[in-house]
């Protein structure tokens, strides 16, 4: 592993890519401990202490890194860019034009990017004015309305920034920047969990490095495993020139979302609370079903990361397609013909894939909040060692040292991930 750091090191273009992203991440972190202005932190902070382990609250401070807990002006985090992206992707298969758009290739996903960007900015200023809204009546900010909007506008302009951030990670850094925000938020929360470790009881001390490292091996396992399709190329003209026939395979991963089903679940489970801040008599309703440690919630979080797995593979790979491109380039599953029984066959084998996939992602996702109802672990603990986190940290790194690796193989260096 080392010789291959030492490779990558040596790698001018990647040595960039790998300090550009270290620098702007630096900077995500600076900017979660900044203030927003005229914001007492402190008592926002006392606030987060007192409301206990089982609000949303704590999911979505988890999500930007403590710094909603200091009212920072990254206390958004990423999430309403990841919100806006659901609801956009979402409307791709009900609204025609932006279906589209999908279709048109760079162009079109360049203008459902634009329309995202646009989304994410008012929702952002939705979120903002909620928790401005939530802080004042609960006595954790003193605020006018000149001084109201001041926080709203600044809260919403660091979330903007964040989106920009990533976007430049993905462009000129390594690994998806939205995602490596989101790693960076969860690592920020390792050295509390650690100390909360520490001090808890033997339960803790044995069980949750056990835990830990069975969801690690469970993660590189699921997310490493593929089915392998059989796939064989006929002979045929082009122009002038015969080209030989071949065979290859077509690998199918178990889990081909990755971990954004998990990050899309939070995103939309913290909707419904966002929105009842503006609507104080629903708030006895929303702590008693919406608090991650309610059975309800944890049923509908795993319905939502089961649902979120099937439509995020069904984006990335479509079988129809890819049974036509088969077709196009003389290309063909033995034992089937061409065409629809191809892809009804990629279909049926995607499905039984994703299955287990999903079922994995949605039990391993729930184990914190499991833990804190019926284990009494503290919050700090589960949300730290427990599965979102550890579950979106090693995806989050897989899927970097796979974009490392293929930057490595193209160089003619031997890879890390074998």
């Amino acid at each position: 592993m080392f010789s291959w750091l030492t490779n990558a090191w040596r790698v001018p273009e990647l040595r960039k890519r790998v300090l550009f992203t270290a620098v702007v991440l630096g900077f995500y972190r600076l900017g979660s401990w900044i203030p927003a202005p005229g914001v007492d932190s402190d008592a926002i902070e006392n606030y987060f202490n007192q409301s206990g382990g089982g609000t949303v609250l704590n999911l979505l401070n988890l999500f930007s890194g403590g710094a909603l807990s200091q009212f920072a002006i990254f206390a958004l985090g990423i999430m309403p860019y990841v919100t806006a992206s659901i609801i956009l992707q979402l409307m791709t298969v009900v609204i025609p034009r932006l279906e589209q758009l999908q279709k048109e290739g760079e162009a079109g996903y360049a203008k459902i990017n634009q329309y995202t960007r646009y989304l994410t900015v008012a929702l952002a200023a939705a979120q903002a004015s909620g928790f401005a809204f939530l802080f004042q009546r609960q006595g954790a900010l003193d605020a006018n309305f000149g001084k109201g909007a001041l926080i709203v506008l600044t809260l919403t302009a660091g979330c903007t920034l964040l989106m920009w951030m990533g976007e430049l990670i993905t462009k000129r850094g390594i690994g998806n920047g939205i995602s490596l925000l989101i790693f960076a938020s969860i690592l920020t929360g390792l050295p509390i969990g650690i100390q909360a470790w520490v001090e808890g009881g033997i339960f803790e001390r044995l069980f949750f490095p056990l835990m830990a490292v069975g969801i690690v091996v469970a993660v590189v396992f699921i997310q490493e495993g593929q089915r392998k399709i059989p796939i064989q190329y006929a002979k045929r003209m082009v122009g002038r020139r015969m080209t030989t026939g071949g065979s290859t395979y077509m690998p199918l991963r178990v889990n081909m979302a990755g971990v954004i089903p998990v990050i899309f679940a939070a995103a939309v489970m913290a909707f419904p609370p966002t929105i009842a801040q503006y609507f104080p008599q629903t708030q006895g309703f929303i702590n008693e079903y919406f608090s991650p440690t309610d059975f309800t919630y944890l049923i509908l979080q795993g319905a939502m990361i089961v649902i979120f797995t099937f439509f995020y593979t069904a984006v990335q790979f479509n079988p129809v397609d890819q049974a036509d491109n088969l077709r196009k380039h003389g290309g063909y599953i033995p034992g089937l013909r061409p065409g629809p029984p191809t892809a009804q066959y990629l279909d049926r084998v995607l499905t039984r894939l994703t299955l287990p996939g999903a079922i994995y992602l949605a039990i391993v996702a729930t184990l914190p909040s499991l833990f804190i109802a019926f284990a009494d672990v503290s919050q700090a603990l589960a949300g730290a060692l427990g599965g979102t986190s550890v579950l979106i940290a090693v995806g989050v790194a897989l899927d970097t040292m796979r974009q490392m690796e293929s930057q490595m193989m193209m160089r003619s260096y031997e890879g890390f991930l074998k």
